[in-house]
């Protein structure tokens, strides 16, 4: 892995399309995006399709989804000509996890709320990460009180690579000014109060003055609702204390 606080630097005046073409540069055939089709991800799918980078872009299918995302999805392959690699949970564990705890059990305790991501998430996330030594994410520090204290280059440790956040000062309205001026395709559930869109029974609108991250898990303590996803600093999030 690069030294991340000289990537930091030469990266930090960088505009969107330059950082990742520059990564593309550095690190040929080993940097990889994953995408959920939200703003900020829709915003980097841009700036790697319409520039032709050699950059990997691939997705989680958890069998969850909105039909929402399945459309900008659709519409976004169709608008730039891509196939979006695709990958999904192992059937046989969801089939053990839902017939031993029912359809929704993420709702009846932490554990299997965190179980259910393990599935649908994170082990399939390994297996787009596998070989890679750069991810892309469209984290950004707004997004909530945990992200603040991200960088533009992280480590994750438990992968054994390097996470680049291309938009982490975007603010929403910049992400939002972005994706009009370029007409890039984006989930209508965010012109419903849905400002981060997961898995279906897992996502809800949010209520003004609510936190960007609000409508996540909202059945659970702020402090326990990251999915497991993302570290900063070498630490999973959310931090506590």
């Amino acid at each position: 892995m690069g030294n991340l606080e000289v990537l930091t630097e030469s990266y930090a005046k960088l505009s969107l399309v330059e950082g990742l073409k520059k990564l593309s540069s550095e690190f040929p055939g080993k940097v990889v995006f994953t995408t959920s089709f939200g703003l900020e991800d829709q915003a980097i799918t841009h700036a790697i399709l319409s520039n032709h980078l050699p950059i990997r872009i691939a997705t989680l299918d958890t069998g969850r989804l909105f039909q929402e995302t399945y459309d900008v999805w659709q519409k976004t392959n169709i608008r730039y000509g891509a196939k979006i690699e695709t990958y999904f949970p192992n059937p046989k564990e969801i089939q053990n996890f839902v017939n031993a705890n029912g359809p929704n059990a993420f709702y009846d305790s932490q554990d299997l709320r965190k179980e259910c991501c393990r599935i649908r998430k994170l082990v399939p996330l390994d297996s787009i990460l596998d070989g890679m030594e750069v991810w892309v994410t469209g984290l950004r520090k707004d997004q909530s009180g945990f992200r603040t204290e991200m960088s533009l280059f992280e480590s994750d440790p438990t992968r054994n690579l390097i996470k680049y956040q291309p938009l982490l000062h975007w603010s929403f309205e910049t992400t939002w000014k972005y994706i009009r001026e370029n007409n890039i395709p984006y989930n209508l559930l965010h012109d419903k109060g849905f400002p981060s869109i997961g898995c279906a029974p897992c996502t809800r609108a949010i209520e003004p003055g609510e936190d960007f991250r609000a409508g996540r898990w909202w059945w659970e303590e702020e402090s326990k609702k990251e999915c497991g996803l993302h570290w900063v600093d070498g630490k999973l999030m959310p931090k506590k204390g």
